[in-house]
């Protein structure tokens, strides 16, 4: 009985990271670890890439998603041009991420999944992502202090006129904000 409740489990998440675009050649893994061995940040990660990818394949669901390992995904896609099968682990590590959020099952030992909300609230609230709104916001919700290293920047930006105070809005938010609403509504992301 338990190894069939542990089979359903298996292909329940493989199925679940497969139905996100971008998690669909977790299949095609070989395991062979090249991924991980090109992975510039590996060594943040609770569980490196290829330890992922076999996690997923075990149906360790919620031990994986509420890691942190996804979330230090630099995009700099090294996996992806070293892979011998031609599979995409940084594809895979968003889809990961986009699960994670959708079930609630984030860590609080990476900003980046708080960062993704503040950058997706204002783009969505904007039209445009108002970069002062989403610092603010991100060093409130995670670490105060820590926008005061940033603060020469910001200073530099703000005197060369690149960091407005005010956010500015796109014509017709009204209607991306109808087009948001259908989506979310045809089942998109929230």
């Amino acid at each position: 009985m338990a190894e069939t409740m542990v089979k359903a489990a298996e292909v329940g998440f493989i199925d679940e990271v497969c139905s996100i675009p971008g998690g669909e050649a977790i299949r095609s893994c070989i395991q062979c670890g090249m991924c991980t061995g090109s992975c510039p940040t590996a060594s943040r990660w609770e569980y490196p890439p290829r330890q992922a990818i076999a996690m997923v394949r075990a149906g360790l669901r919620d031990e994986l998603l509420s890691s942190n390992s996804m979330w230090f995904c630099a995009s700099c896609y090294a996996c992806t041009v070293r892979c011998p099968r031609d599979i995409k682990p940084t594809d895979i590590m968003h889809a990961l991420e986009v699960l994670a959020i959708k079930n609630g099952l984030s860590t609080k030992r990476s900003r980046t999944p708080v960062m993704y909300k503040c950058f997706v609230d204002s783009a969505k609230g904007n039209g445009r992502v108002y970069a002062f709104g989403v610092m603010l916001k991100l060093f409130l919700r995670t670490n105060p202090f820590a926008a005061l290293k940033l603060a020469p920047v910001g200073l530099g930006m703000f005197l060369h006129k690149r960091l407005p105070l005010k956010p500015s809005r796109i014509k017709g938010i009204g209607e991306l904000k109808a087009i948001l609403d259908k989506a979310k509504a045809l089942g998109g992301a929230k």
